[in-house]
């Protein structure tokens, strides 16, 4: 199927933009004063019944500041935020109104709220989970285990078997066990009774006020409520947190049985997405009440559609209130985005947050046709073998047409109308169809051809490719076929198969097939393979290097930050979908993206946070990074897919490399880094001034300024303009629990010289030591290069940092 892309587009406006409103819009407006709890502390004294009134008090100071500036009926307000930002989004009518509002001297910042669109059975095992961690924390079913992780995405289908009530789970109806410090609620609504919060699913909430004030919404085909009407949100909840051994079952057969990564952890739903996309007030609102409730761990699937216009991308709405929520003890996990192989398509940019790469996993499905001259054609197609081990005669579509039609040859080759045929001709033959421009526009589908020869009651069918089109990307193939099918989706086996087709015809005069002496069969393409040669870094996913604005100069920040599975994931689905034809109607789905590998990292994640409950996000973060594999199974570098072609990958492709969870959680050191130390990131950023910083994130730049956002005490170092040579600093704590020594080694970059100081530490338990870094640029490279800081400690920890480094002038020039 076409890979779901789940990015939103999103612009800032600052006060001095003055804009000719020609219908009403929506804003996001933040005020100049503190929100409700700035810091955990003052939260943690209050109760429940304190905390509402305290919210409920900012909301009607909301509505006061708009009802005494902007007259009765030229707004409308839709949300008021507390949590993470004091403001609130607002419906106006008229450009006075905007005016007045931007203005008004209580007004930090007005951003225009924009349209948003979208972006397993085997990869717990591929990740060695079931042995390296679950008996660690317990066992499978107690895995996550006091873990809440909320998901702002398109809502749950709380009737799958992924996430229904297990006796290991309790009967404490909305409430998590051992998470006393969730306080989320469920709302009820259409497909989402009182009962849907079981004790797996703790929370569910839905957010659509800008939606509707837009437009958009259709309460009958997007639900009211927190239903999963599209399936992806109820996919991204199982791959991190669905329930343990769910027989996977499409078509009636079953692939296997499903785990999330943490099945043991709680899921909380804050649906914010819908068929038709989203709006960024949604979003907002949606993060602003998961951090408000408890969640221990964010996973989204959401960013700009592309680099935010201003001073610096780190400053737009989302990225700072991703980064308050880090503040708040929330580990972020977000998607890297879907432009792949394109460098600097990055589209999750800051360094608080955790942002994840697509990998291939060694699983593949694979389907066979056999002719009947001896030869066998590979291709795809997860459908069932035609009856027996006997060959059946094979017709094109154009043969056993009907000849009256006044349909184009298109609409034949494509088998997308069972009418254009005739049945008797049809019936007992495997049909091959043509995969043309229709499909493409999505004006034809496999679905329909599947459809077309089940009704026709033909044995099976073949796609072969338009030579105008070419091997392309084919749509839909992995789909769950109910009738025998396979797409050969390269040239020279359709090519083959026409050869052998066309030798084996009799015609008459006219051309009119008279004799179908060509046979096949088609084998079982629903048994998977497993080559053992993965990860390799997926076409699409995004690449590096991060940016700092809109015009694409690299920012000192590495990105993405580690890479999970991605490609071809089965998880759950929602049978009442509407968002992908090829999926309607089934339980589950094989979907690829890299909003499949970030909910793999939120349920990582969530074993760790398990096992340490008080590391905050950035320890996590640093557990997973130095910790990742940067070779495959067979011990080979990892590779990426390029165009047409596997290259050995880069940080820019993987970040750190590919997760491994079981020295995840145990990683001997971690790089931690807190709210004061991103506000000097941010104030370091080149074009960045105190005054965007303070409209921004709420505060104004320290006095005492780091001098390089390299500084940042993150587990990777990555420097874009190296003049000469550069110090930089890092602070390294130990979490292995006893004293350990740590030997440091160095793989330069190529055209760098790196020193460490010190070489060999001993660091006690929970003592911290300073590592200062020395890069000297040898050569002016004038690319990006790569290399690795590697510290090995006596208890066998090891902690990987990876380096890249453009060298823009050597000390000698």
């Amino acid at each position: 199927m076409q890979l779901i892309s789940i990015f939103i587009f999103f612009t800032s406006f600052f006060k001095m933009w003055n804009p000719l409103l020609a219908e009403a819009k929506i804003f996001m407006v933040l005020m100049e004063d503190d929100p409700l709890l700035s810091n955990k502390t003052q939260e943690a004294h209050l109760i429940i019944e304190e905390y509402m009134i305290y919210k409920e008090r900012m909301s009607s100071e909301h509505d006061k500041f708009l009802g005494s500036l902007l007259q009765t009926g030229s707004y409308n307000k839709l949300y008021s935020f507390t949590r993470l930002l004091n403001g609130f989004a607002v419906n106006i009518m008229s450009e006075e109104a905007l005016n007045t509002l931007q203005n008004a001297k209580e007004v930090r910042a007005v951003h225009e709220d924009i349209k948003m669109e979208k972006f397993t059975t085997h990869t717990p095992d591929f990740l060695g989970i079931p042995s390296g961690v679950w008996p660690i924390l317990g066992g499978a079913t107690n895995s996550g285990e006091g873990i809440v992780i909320g998901f702002i995405d398109t809502g749950i289908n709380p009737n799958h078997p992924s996430f229904t009530s297990l006796p290991y789970l309790g009967t404490n109806i909305g409430m998590p066990t051992n998470s006393p410090n969730f306080r989320g609620k469920c709302t009820t609504g259409e497909g989402f009774p009182s009962t849907a919060c079981n004790g797996k699913i703790v929370g569910a909430q839905y957010f659509a006020q800008a939606a509707i004030a837009a437009g958009d919404f259709n309460a009958t085909s997007d639900y009211a409520s927190p239903f999963d009407a599209d399936g992806h949100g109820s996919h991204t909840a199982s791959t991190a947190a669905g329930n343990h051994q769910v027989p996977v079952i499409s078509n009636g057969f079953n692939y296997g049985y499903a785990s999330g990564m943490a099945p043991g952890a709680r899921i909380a739903v804050y649906k914010a997405l819908y068929s038709f996309g989203g709006y960024m007030s949604d979003v907002v609102a949606a993060v602003d009440q998961a951090v408000e409730d408890g969640v221990d761990i964010l996973s989204l699937s959401i960013g700009p559609s592309s680099i935010p216009s201003g001073p610096a991308a780190f400053l737009n709405m989302l990225e700072i209130q991703l980064l308050l929520a880090t503040k708040a003890g929330v580990l972020v996990v977000q998607a890297a985005g879907n432009g792949g192989p394109s460098s600097s398509t990055i589209l999750s940019f800051s360094p608080w947050i955790t942002s994840v790469a697509a990998s291939i996993t060694d699983r593949k499905y694979n389907n066979t046709i056999k002719l009947g001259n001896g030869q066998s054609f590979s291709g795809t197609g997860l459908a069932p073998p035609t009856a027996g081990e006997v060959l059946f005669s094979v017709a094109a579509a154009a043969d056993v047409c009907r000849k009256n039609t006044t349909a184009s040859f298109m609409a034949i080759d494509s088998c997308q109308h069972k009418e254009l045929f005739i049945p008797s001709l049809v019936q007992g033959k495997i049909i091959i169809c043509t995969y043309t421009f229709d499909f493409e526009f999505e004006a034809a589908s496999i679905a329909a051809v599947a459809d077309t020869v089940r009704e026709l009651g033909a044995a099976g069918f073949i796609i072969t490719m338009d030579p105008d089109i070419g091997s392309e990307q084919v749509k839909g193939t992995t789909m769950t076929i109910p009738v025998p099918g396979i797409v050969l989706n390269n040239m020279e086996a359709s090519s083959a198969l026409w050869q052998y087709y066309n030798s084996k015809t009799l015609r008459s005069r006219n051309g009119a097939a008279i004799a179908f002496a060509a046979t096949a069969r088609i084998l079982d393409g629903r048994q998977a393979i497993y080559t053992g040669q993965a990860p390799v870094v997926a076409s699409y996913s995004s690449r590096g290097p991060d940016v700092n604005n809109a015009l694409l100069q690299t920012a000192d920040v590495l990105k993405p930050s580690i890479m999970a599975p991605g490609s071809s994931i089965w998880a759950a689905w929602s049978r009442n979908s509407e968002g992908d034809q090829y999926i309607k109607g089934q339980d589950f789905a094989l979907v690829s993206g890299t909003s499949m590998a970030t909910p793999h990292v939120a349920g990582v994640a969530a074993l760790i946070k398990q096992n340490h409950p008080h590391w905050g996000p950035a320890a996590i973060t640093s557990a997973i990074m130095t910790t990742a594999d940067v070779a495959d199974g067979s011990g080979s570098p990892i590779l990426a897919q390029q165009t047409n072609q596997l290259a050995p990958a880069t940080p820019f492709d993987y970040g750190a490399g590919s997760i491994n969870p079981s020295r995840a959680i145990d990683p001997g050191l971690v790089f931690n880094t807190y709210f004061r130390d991103y506000i000097q990131f941010l104030c370091a950023v080149p074009g960045v001034d105190d005054d965007s910083v303070r409209r921004a994130a709420g505060v104004g730049c320290p006095t005492k300024r780091k001098a390089w956002c390299s500084d940042l005490n993150t587990a990777s170092l990555t420097i874009s303009n190296l003049v000469g040579s550069r110090k930089v600093k890092r602070r390294v704590t130990n979490v292995g629990g006893h004293n350990e020594t740590y030997r440091v080694t160095v793989r330069d970059p190529l055209g760098v010289q790196v020193s460490v100081s010190p070489q060999v530490f001993s660091i006690s338990a929970n003592a911290s030591v300073i590592l200062i870094i020395v890069l000297e640029a040898i050569e002016a490279t004038n690319a990006y290069t790569f290399g690795e800081m590697i510290l090995r400690g006596s208890r066998k920890h090891v902690v990987s940092v990876p380096i890249a480094v453009y060298a823009s002038s050597s000390l000698g020039s």
